[in-house]
């Protein structure tokens, strides 16, 4: 379903570009908050290969695709609205935004909340990105319980990969430290390793071996296969957030423990990025960020949305009613008193002079 100007020629008080965990839970808060929402999901969740959806109180086990179901589900019970397709550019549009589709639709929104989430780009090894989001992994907390005990190896490409290793001996006492493209633990790292019982292989992984669907082992370069069940990798995480270059949004990298995990579109505590009227919320702003966080990040990121409108909603009406005051002072018994608010003659005295003269005794309810 797109959205046309022919179609729908009405301006959305919130449009939503991302429909996962942070846009679902962004678009139910402010629909039970009485504002118009549109949720545009281009239909790529990241966490799809997963099994189920971990560490959500109240939903652990969760299969992805049941969780966004219920979801949609509950944000159309209170008016949300979401249609398919993928966000190409977002304007300014006088006071909003025009946000244009990739099938030439577009729709209007006084405010815009991304949550667009990011993609993992893997490392290219042959038979690696089958096996992601089942025995290729590369959260402890995400995956951790469910390859307990198992043989774990961790495929070392950068600085951190010690600290994923040491990480992951907390689930299993078999993890072996894959060097790969990573430099040389130093002489410390190698103590804390051997303390741990973590073995480390020289040699870089020319590709995963596979039997019956499951990863068997990885095979160095050299020829040997190294048995492992689980292999525990880093992506680099980039925030899925392009079109917000025509508002002069770019995203930036994010360093963890002396490494580049990737690029994100910054954003304040509850998500409001550096364009006024744009928040950002779930993984396209938090890298690390997990699903209950993601939906945690929504909710706020949509109530500081809703009190955004509600300031300006009330500096109109404000500049409505000073417009439209007359003189207090002539005002008579059965006049209109809507028309109370001047720039010039609008001040405490004179609402308290305008009630004297309407109400009389009946003021304060009497």
């Amino acid at each position: 379903m797109s959205v046309h100007p022919s179609q729908d020629e009405r301006r959305y008080d919130v449009v939503v570009i991302g429909g996962g965990a942070a846009g679902l839970s962004g678009a139910l808060t402010l629909g039970r908050a009485r504002r118009s929402v549109l949720v545009i999901d281009a239909g790529e969740p990241r966490n799809a290969p997963a099994g189920g959806v971990h560490n959500y109180l109240g939903h652990e086990g969760t299969p992805p695709g049941e969780l966004l179901a219920t979801g949609r589900e509950e944000m159309r019970r209170y008016g949300g609205e979401i249609v398919a397709g993928r966000v190409v550019t977002a304007e300014r549009d006088g006071d909003g935004f025009r946000v244009v589709l990739d099938d030439g639709g577009e729709v209007r929104a006084a405010r815009l909340l991304v949550t667009t989430g990011l993609v993992d780009e893997l490392p290219e090894v042959p038979g690696l990105a089958g096996l992601w989001g089942s025995d290729v992994l590369h959260c402890p907390y995400c995956h951790g319980w469910e390859v307990r005990d198992q043989a774990v190896g961790v495929l070392a490409t950068g600085p951190a990969a010690v600290h994923q290793a040491l990480m992951w001996r907390q689930w299993t006492k078999s993890v072996t430290l894959l060097l790969h493209t990573a430099p040389e633990p130093s002489d410390e790292e190698y103590e804390q390793l051997a303390a741990r019982g973590i073995s480390v292989v020289d040699g870089t992984v020319s590709a995963l071996e596979s039997e019956n669907g499951r990863l068997a082992g990885a095979r160095l370069e050299r020829g040997t296969l190294v048995p492992v069940q689980a292999l525990v990798v880093a992506p680099r995480f980039t925030a899925r957030a392009g079109f917000l270059g025509s508002l002069g949004l770019e995203a930036s990298e994010q360093e963890m423990n002396g490494m580049v995990m990737g690029t994100r579109i910054p954003a304040g505590p509850t998500g409001q990025t550096a364009v006024p009227g744009v928040w950002a919320a779930g993984n396209v702003t938090e890298l690390a960020e997990q699903v209950i966080g993601s939906a945690a990040a929504g909710l706020r990121a949509a109530a500081a949305i809703n009190a955004d409108l509600i300031a300006e909603e009330t500096r109109a009406a404000v500049e409505a009613r000073r417009a439209d005051f007359s003189d207090a002072s002539d005002v008579s018994d059965g006049a209109d008193v809507s028309r109370f608010s001047d720039v010039s003659g609008f001040s405490p005295e004179a609402e308290r002079r305008v009630s004297e003269r309407v109400l009389g005794i009946r003021r304060h309810g009497l």
